[in-house]
């Protein structure tokens, strides 16, 4: 008898593997950080060169190490970095009562322009919570985390060792790059973002001849981490979101805070196209008649967390956020 013969009861138990593996929701979440190489900041280093770690890396976040505790304290992320400058700026006001003990150092700190170590500004905007997950833990459970607003979560082992960072985007990649695998994912793909129930969300915006910092300032108070720049007519014209603060904050060129927001997306249009020989500025937006599937390819391609939806005029008239995302996805596995 040949040694290749396959006996039916062996064929149905490797069917039974071959099925398991195609589904998503059981992937292991150290599975998609095994190749990450993990960026930590020491606690004790300045908020401005921990942003330059950030900018070096091309990263939007990383957990923060305190090495005299032998532990990790939080993230630091963009989010942090915009309430530790409005803070700074004194444009934001935070009651007495809500202030942790770090971000009354911190505001000391700040009065007397004095240096602020990173570990008093991380999860300073209260945003975007320190949570870890075991690398045990299902894709499905973390993409159930990821559907209630959690941008990022640590997969930490049993003895506190940090494997990686799983973020919304990261995940986002791994599930288009073997979309092929996973037949269940297929039907959504091709649902209009009107049939998923998205895009159904106030449009936050800001006036293009509004100044950045003003628009800072509404992201802060509204608790979101990007605007439509709009003109008056209330056509998109761009885009201002967090990871832009990395463009502010570069060479120190806070003047940029001063400018318009219209201003700021033609100033990071010019620099991109410089750096790249072309302009390559993302055009964040769908038609409100695209695919989810469509919408999900160009947040991969584009790495944004949000893509603004456009009526055929071209005015904005919803937005399609990586939460909302990964919410339709959560909805799939609960079905």
């Amino acid at each position: 008898m040949s040694s290749d013969r396959v006996l039916p009861n062996q064929r149905q138990h490797q069917e039974g593997l071959t099925t398991a593996t195609r589904d998503w929701t059981m992937v292991k979440a150290g599975t998609l950080v095994e190749k990450q190489t993990l960026v930590t900041i020491d606690a004790d280093t300045t908020v401005e060169d921990a942003c330059e770690v950030l900018l070096q890396n091309g990263i939007t976040s990383a957990p923060v190490y305190d090495s005299a505790k032998k532990m990790y304290v939080g993230m630091f992320d963009y989010g942090d970095l915009m309430t530790y400058i409005l803070l700074l700026l004194k444009k934001m006001d935070v009651p007495l009562g809500d202030q942790t003990m770090e971000m009354r150092d911190l505001i000391q700190l700040t009065s007397k322009s004095q240096n602020v170590p990173v570990k008093l500004a991380s999860d300073l905007s209260g945003k975007d919570p320190f949570c870890t997950v075991l690398p045990e833990t299902r894709l499905g459970a973390v993409v159930h985390d990821f559907g209630t607003g959690i941008h990022r979560v640590a997969v930490m082992d049993a003895e506190g060792d940090m494997k990686g960072i799983l973020s919304q985007s990261s995940t986002l990649d791994y599930l288009m790059r073997h979309l092929s695998e996973y037949s269940q994912l297929q039907p959504v793909m091709q649902k209009s973002l009107q049939q998923c129930g998205l895009f159904t969300s106030k449009v936050l915006s800001v006036n293009g001849d509004e100044k950045v910092l003003d628009a800072l300032i509404s992201m802060s108070t509204n608790g979101v981490s990007s605007l439509a720049v709009l003109d008056d007519q209330g056509v998109l014209l761009g885009n201002i979101s967090l990871t832009d603060i990395k463009h502010i904050m570069k060479n120190l060129r806070t003047s940029w805070l001063w400018i318009s927001c219209f201003q700021l997306v033609c100033k990071i249009r010019l620099s991109q196209g410089v750096e790249s020989g072309e302009d390559q500025y993302p055009i964040l937006d769908v038609n409100v008649k695209s695919t989810f599937g469509y919408t999900l390819s160009k947040l991969q391609a584009t790495k944004a967390h949000r893509m603004w939806v456009v009526n055929d005029g071209g005015c904005a008239v919803g937005v399609v956020s990586l939460t909302d995302v990964f919410r339709v996805l959560s909805g799939l596995i609960d079905a």
